[in-house]
């Protein structure tokens, strides 16, 4: 499995890095050069003829910086592709991007654009618990635990499975299903804020590292890799000084541009 960072943090900033300015993304993982897992970076990171490519995008939630370039890539496919590209996921997403995002104010429905008969993007529902194929490639929503209804991902080709959290706080259903996958290859595991801001990640419902280790151990796998995401880019270097520190022995903090074979 190929995994490209497009985006991986929790907002969209330019900060200082070591070789000089790192635009960070918000989050966007594309799989298999077909697969986009949530839609915060993909019209700003890819080539037309690499968005061409794209047949299906998981969203986890509805928050805007998980779907914020959807629009964008809608935009640039009318006229570019022979097939519609699959938006899938559970029904409360699919209902609140229809009400709220392609709702012909906010932006044009591209469920029905530019033909109704055939537009741009079609929708797929994803019962929680409940493997779909989809891209050849078996798609798990397992439900988390954030502010708006939200599920993590296990994405399994043929043995092969990675795991991707999606934005949570403390939960149970996701490590305990993914607890039973024989073959994890990887853990994706958000971590918003540092640990003093641990009030604030509770209120949110997001993780910080100290909360990532508790999580990640009811995994009961400490040889899975992790890769932490979703980091708020200002307070980045604190976090990743902290993830530093957990003693996970095989765990990354993700930056854009980077890709994973798994």
């Amino acid at each position: 499995m190929n995994v490209r960072v497009l985006g991986c943090h929790g907002s969209g900033q330019l900060v200082p890095g070591e070789n000089g300015p790192v635009q960070c993304g918000t989050c966007g993982f594309l799989i298999n050069e077909e697969l986009l897992v949530d839609a915060g970076t993909v019209g700003s990171r890819l080539y037309l003829e690499e968005q061409r490519r794209i047949r299906l995008v998981l969203l986890t939630h509805l928050h805007f910086d998980h779907i914020r370039e959807l629009p964008t890539l809608a935009d640039n496919l009318v006229g570019e592709i022979e097939e519609p590209v699959v938006i899938a996921a559970i029904p409360e997403v699919l209902d609140g991007l229809r009400r709220h995002i392609f709702n012909g104010t906010v932006y044009p429905d591209f469920f029905r654009l530019p033909d109704p008969v055939k537009p741009v993007f079609v929708s797929r529902e994803l019962l929680p618990g409940q493997e779909t194929l989809l891209c050849g490639l078996g798609v798990t929503p397992i439900p988390v635990n954030h502010v708006v209804p939200t599920v993590g991902f296990l994405i399994r080709e043929q043995r092969r499975t990675v795991l991707f959290s999606g934005d949570t706080y403390q939960t149970d259903a996701l490590w305990q299903a993914a607890g039973d996958v024989d073959a994890l290859q990887a853990a994706f595991i958000e971590c918003s804020f540092s640990d003093e801001m641990a009030e604030l990640a509770r209120v949110a419902k997001h993780l910080t590292p100290a909360l990532l280790a508790e999580e990640f151990a009811k995994l009961a796998k400490p040889e899975v890799p992790v890769y932490a995401y979703h980091l708020k880019p200002r307070f980045r270097a604190q976090i990743r000084q902290e993830l530093g520190g957990l003693g996970i022995r095989h765990l990354t903090a993700l930056e854009e541009g980077q890709t994973l074979v798994l």
